[in-house]
């Protein structure tokens, strides 16, 4: 019996060996979370809540004028955008009503041109009244 009792001693051996071993590394891999906490904690307290706040106030600032900024020059690209489709639209307009002065002119010339070369007209002739003759 005693192999049997060594054997036990042996086994239940590495059994409490696998159990360290399994023990050592879950101690191992609950750390990094704790340690990765205690880390922040550390550096969180270097910062107060005011801190924060002033900072996150200062940042938001910064975007927002920086958005503020680019809407103007948005406005201002669109503004000589409008400016100069106004004033192409306006040159348009001009070369329109121009050519439609030069057209309303011709016509009037042409229609000087066929009134000159159309011959007088005589006046209608009447015609003779009917004479009635009364029959008895």
């Amino acid at each position: 019996m005693g192999k049997l009792k060594s054997y036990q001693e042996q086994l239940q051996d590495i059994v409490a060996k696998g159990i360290d071993a399994a023990e050592e590394q879950q101690k191992k891999l609950a750390a990094k979370p704790f340690e990765y906490a205690e880390k922040l904690e550390a550096e969180a307290r270097e910062y107060s809540v005011k801190t924060l706040r002033k900072r996150y106030n200062g940042y938001s600032e910064n975007l927002f004028g920086q958005l503020r900024s680019l809407n103007s020059r948005f406005g201002n690209f669109a503004a000589e955008l409008v400016a100069k489709l106004e004033k192409e639209a306006a040159e348009g307009a001009d070369a329109v009503s121009e050519l439609a002065d030069d057209v309303s002119d011709a016509a009037q010339d042409a229609k000087k041109a066929v009134a000159a070369k159309k011959p007088a007209r005589k006046p209608a002739r009447k015609a003779p009244a009917k004479q009635e003759t009364a029959s008895a």
